[in-house]
């Protein structure tokens, strides 16, 4: 579950931050680039060496949060 939950909050800002960077919203690219930066310092190590279903739990995870952040992304800028 930890890793479900790392994989769609990093992937949750990489999908709002796709929008925000088609619609040039300057301070919203720079937060999610940073919360994105930040995430993945501390996934790397987890999912590298992770077994497979670890990576299975993550990627799910991505995926979800991928979808979630383009809804929350699409609702900021309305």
């Amino acid at each position: 579950m930890k890793l479900f939950i790392t994989g769609f909050v990093q992937v949750f800002f990489v999908a709002i931050n796709t929008y925000f960077l088609s619609k040039e919203f300057y301070l919203g690219v720079f937060i999610c680039a940073f919360i994105i930066s930040l995430i993945w310092s501390w996934n790397v190590r987890k999912v590298a060496f992770g077994t497979f279903k670890d990576r299975l739990c993550y990627a799910l995870g991505a995926g979800f949060g991928s979808l979630l952040g383009l809804i929350v992304s699409k609702i900021i800028l309305k």
